[in-house]
């Protein structure tokens, strides 16, 4: 065998320590020289593909081979082929499917979006089974606008979230995130619990809604909102604090990216009087939300300083980055309402949570099912790394939703 041929092997079987190791000492006794190897275990069954060019008789490199295969009870296949040539380097993407639940059809149609543009699936690994279904496909070739266009075709068309990205070292290089609150972090929206207080909870969720649907200028409709709570006693504020519950995963999100060295922090439409006890009761280290006012132990209807609207929170991402020493190229920006586009624009990575359709639009991607954790398979974590770093941790206990508890 010369050098523009080389030799596949192809090793099926189940899987047990040992079998790659006497493979490798074979081909050495053999003279064989490892041109490319990958391997894979699904449920115990091994997949092994190993590349070489031979260094003596071919014939004989096979018979060794064999025998060696047979003595560890695995199949192995052989082919020859032409060694391949130099090509100029293709554009390399990880593509994230996630689904609840994900079926065959949905992953059908993702290769078949995929081929259309000219891409093809190099690598298939699973990154969760709950609780949702991801598993994240390496491509190389295609253009990533116009499989970002198909892809969210396809995306809406079988109800699953997909999400390209550039496959290059910076992906799991992210060091700082910054999560909006309401709807986000958070369930429901923390002005409509205080509004329900009040007894003005269905006016104010009529203009909640528009505002974040993009239909209304946001610092207008936030003062307007507030208006509706003059008089409403301060010490509402923390039958609210009592009343939230974090998004089904907000606390795997944070526990597992503080492992990681993150900088974790929040902005919000929303008003410090909450934002600073999630700040303490889940160790974040940054937040930025408005302030209400309150006088004689009641709320005066207005706000205490500069509104924080989308301008606002764009401007937060960048001074967390600053302060933090983080390129914004490292940064991700989570966010469901049109006040959170400047941000998530911002950001090296820009994520809409169950978001409107304005913001699915506009941001790097979406995620569409109720379990913020989802964040962590985007940025190419699996879940089994989340489970051994919690079983490592016997303080970790954690059930969804989990209400945020009263601190004072």
């Amino acid at each position: 065998m010369d050098d523009a041929t080389a030799l596949l092997l192809t090793v099926t079987g189940r899987d047990r320590p040992g079998i790659t190791s006497e493979l490798c000492h074979t081909l050495d006794a053999r003279g064989a020289r490892l041109l490319d190897m990958e391997q894979v275990v699904l449920r115990e069954r091994l997949v092994l593909g190993i590349l070489i060019s031979c260094g003596e008789d071919e014939d004989i490199t096979r018979a060794a081979i064999k025998a060696t295969a047979q003595k560890l009870g695995v199949e192995v296949e052989f082919e020859t082929m032409a060694a391949r040539r130099p090509t100029p380097e293709r554009a390399r993407h990880s593509v994230v499917v996630l689904g609840q639940p994900l079926r065959a059809q949905g992953m059908a149609a993702v290769a078949t979006a995929l081929a259309t543009c000219g891409a093809n699936i190099d690598r298939i690994s699973r990154l969760s089974r709950y609780p949702i279904m991801s598993y994240e496909l390496m491509v190389s070739g295609g253009q990533a606008e116009e499989m970002r266009s198909a892809l969210s075709r396809t995306a809406a068309e079988q109800r699953i979230d997909i999400a390209v990205q550039r496959a290059t070292i910076y992906r799991r290089a992210k060091r700082l995130i910054v999560m909006d609150v309401d709807s986000t972090l958070v369930q429901g929206e923390v002005i409509e619990h205080l509004a329900s207080h009040a007894g003005v909870r269905d006016q104010v969720a009529q203009v909640t809604a528009r505002a974040m649907a993009g239909e209304l200028d946001f610092e207008a409709s936030l003062r307007q909102r507030v208006a509706l709570l003059e008089g409403l006693p301060a010490t509402a504020l923390e039958h609210v604090r009592e009343e939230l519950v974090l998004t089904p995963g907000a606390r795997t999100l944070v526990r597992t990216l503080k492992r990681l060295g993150f900088v974790l922090s929040i902005v919000s439409g929303g008003f410090t009087q909450i934002t600073d006890h999630l700040v303490t009761e889940l160790g974040l280290d940054h937040a930025h939300a408005n302030t209400l006012e309150i006088s004689d132990g009641r709320l005066t209807g207005r706000l205490v300083g500069p509104v924080v609207d989308r301008a606002g929170k764009a401007d937060a991402l960048e001074r967390f980055a600053a302060e933090a020493g983080v390129p914004i190229s490292q940064t991700v920006a989570v966010g469901d309402g049109a006040n959170d586009l400047d941000m998530l624009n911002r950001a090296g990575l820009g994520i809409a949570f169950n978001a409107k359709p304005v913001v699915r639009q506009a941001a790097d991607t979406a995620v569409s099912v109720p379990y913020l954790d989802a964040i962590l398979f985007l940025l190419g974590i699996t879940r089994e790394e989340i489970e051994a770093a919690d079983a490592e941790d016997p303080t970790v206990s954690e059930q969804a939703p989990i209400p945020v508890p009263d601190l004072d």
